[in-house]
């Protein structure tokens, strides 16, 4: 295998914001799948392009590194940021994919907070990941996001009483909470993402 001698450091910052980029739109694909009315089937395939498109991305980074001898920051850094990427990115297809498999007409409402912890999320580490450049102005960036991994932990565990509070039956509540287990595993994937920045940062600080 020929290696590069020369760092490519545009080419792993443009394929982190690309990755960031694409779970942005997957995280409001997600809004519009868990909306009532919506064509679920066309948005789930939708998703799916997103998270091949994120896989795309994922092997390109680990492809570049494999071929480079010098890179931005640790390799395993690098290698751990694409990896939390694609966590989130997998989390948020699984959801979208188990909501149509179930024919899960009608969600609890809390769902919508879930969704929304995690647009917010993705918007924010899409505005976070050109920042990998400089280093600078991501404490912001990790700190809200580690927030918002809070908030979403109290909405999924309003989410499990709801669920096994007796409204819903054994098989209906068996399903649901796949569903929300994704969404919240989803969370905690950004938050990951979050905290390798943050590791990533203080280490070229």
């Amino acid at each position: 295998m020929r290696l590069r001698l020369t760092p490519r450091e545009d080419s792993y910052y443009d394929l982190f914001a690309d990755s960031a980029n694409n779970l942005v739109t997957a995280s409001r694909l997600l809004v519009e799948i868990i909306s009532e009315g919506s064509d679920r089937e066309t948005l789930a395939e939708k998703m799916r392009a997103c998270e091949h498109a994120g896989d795309e991305r994922t092997h390109a980074i680990m492809n570049r590194l494999n071929e480079s001898f010098i890179t931005p920051f640790d390799r395993e850094d690098i290698y751990r940021l694409a990896s939390n990427l694609d966590d989130v990115m997998d989390a948020m297809e699984a959801a979208s994919d188990l909501i149509v498999l179930y024919q899960l007409d009608h969600l609890p409402k809390d769902v919508v907070r879930q969704v929304e912890v995690l647009e917010r999320a993705a918007e924010l580490t899409a505005e976070a990941m050109p920042r990998l450049r400089s280093m600078k102005n991501l404490n912001e960036y990790w700190i809200e996001v580690n927030r918002l991994e809070n908030q979403g932990d109290q909405v999924y565990r309003r989410l499990l009483a709801k669920l096994f509070s007796g409204e819903y039956d054994a098989l209906t509540v068996m399903k649901m909470k796949e569903v929300v287990d994704a969404l919240e595993e989803a969370a905690d994937a950004f938050e990951h993402v979050a905290n390798t920045v943050e590791s990533i940062a203080v280490k070229e600080s």
